[in-house]
């Protein structure tokens, strides 16, 4: 295992035109942080130049052309792109919004290749990538072809863990998408992430239900008795501790989501709105389900106050976190499956801890 300070930390830049840049550089101003990983992003030195001149920033930049010249505890920007782009804060431009996306195919193809150790991404606009070469609706999307494994939307705020059964889906075809493989695919995908890279031996998930009330016993509609209940006590019956289908208009109001590891939701605003509103900004979006390591802040590019130096870097930050904190739980997760006496032994520290 790597030693923490040479944890390779790559950095899709986002939109140019919004807050990543901002939230980035503030988060590595921070010089504590660069104890902890090393940074790259995936842009143009002169660009992001010009980004922390607008900012006022002092932070130090050290520009490469290749990942071999990188310089441990620095802040290395790889030239991903030699021209220089028109940055306009609060724009919506699709010019811009190729360059948010050479930044990330750059990155991705990096963690790919091992060349680097985790991947956190800066918010893009999904409405300005959309191009020829890139029509995936965002991030997860494109991970999920270029990278083992199936992805899933995590959100994390300290031990409020929330899933998605359907991510990016217009409601009104979310029921077409809720079939009984990818019930139970997801709700494995959460199980072995919880053990794998948040180091719970017996997690506990709580599965919402699709409709008001979980359906009502079928009055409101068939979807949670007839494709989630039954999905779910399959699962149970193989030893995972999964429960539900809960009705969700009271689960989070009432604390229900404090007794389990995880939540996970049928359709994408069913989630993230609790979760937003306990996180307060802080939370951190991981992709469960892949071979590498991905994460991202909780918020978009934030046009309206881009440019004006107010960006809040806080989810940034925890995003950096997370991916640090879970490239050491895998490495110790390989650890112990080379030694079932140590999980063993994990197991029964965690029966004496309950």
């Amino acid at each position: 295992m790597k030693k923490a300070e040479n944890i390779i930390v790559g950095i899709a830049v986002g939109d140019l035109n919004g807050i990543g840049c901002e939230v980035i550089l503030k988060t590595f101003e921070d010089t504590r942080m660069l104890e902890l990983c090393t940074p790259v992003l995936f842009a143009n030195v002169k660009v992001i130049s010009f980004i922390k001149k607008s900012m006022q920033s002092e932070l130090p930049l050290h520009g490469i052309d290749r990942l071999d010249q990188l310089i441990v505890g620095k802040v290395n920007v790889l030239n991903v792109w030699k021209e220089s782009v028109d940055i306009q804060f609060g724009q919506l431009n699709d010019q811009v919004g190729s360059y948010a996306i050479k930044s990330f195919v750059a990155a991705t193809e990096a963690l790919k290749n091992d060349a680097i150790d985790a991947l956190v991404t800066a918010p893009i606009n999904k409405y300005s990538i959309q191009s020829e070469d890139f029509s995936f609706p965002g991030h997860t999307d494109y991970l999920d072809q270029q990278l083992e494994g199936n992805a899933l939307m995590l959100m994390v705020h300290d031990r409020l863990r929330v899933g998605l059964l359907t991510d990016h889906v217009p409601v009104n075809e979310v029921s077409q998408h809720l079939t009984r493989e990818r019930v139970q695919q997801k709700i494995r995908t959460v199980y072995e992430t919880l053990k794998q890279d948040f180091r719970i031996n017996r997690p506990k998930i709580a599965v919402l239900g699709l409709n008001p009330h979980a359906g009502d016993n079928g009055v409101i509609g068939k979807e949670d008795q007839e494709i989630l209940k039954p999905e779910i006590q399959k699962l149970f019956d193989q030893g995972i501790l999964v429960f539900g289908p809960y009705s969700a208009d009271g689960f989070f109001g009432s604390g229900q989501h404090e007794k389990f590891d995880a939540v996970i939701a049928s359709y994408h605003d069913q989630g993230l709105i609790p979760f937003k509103t306990l996180s307060f900004g802080s939370g951190v979006n991981y992709t469960a389900g892949l071979h590498k390591i991905r994460t991202s802040p909780d918020h978009g590019t934030a046009f309206e106050i881009a440019g004006k130096n107010q960006a809040d870097a806080t989810s940034f930050k925890e995003a950096v976190y997370l991916a640090l904190d879970i490239y050491k739980a895998r490495h110790e997760y390989k650890e112990w499956s080379k030694n079932p006496l140590k999980i063993k032994e994990k197991q029964l520290e965690s029966k004496k801890g309950h």
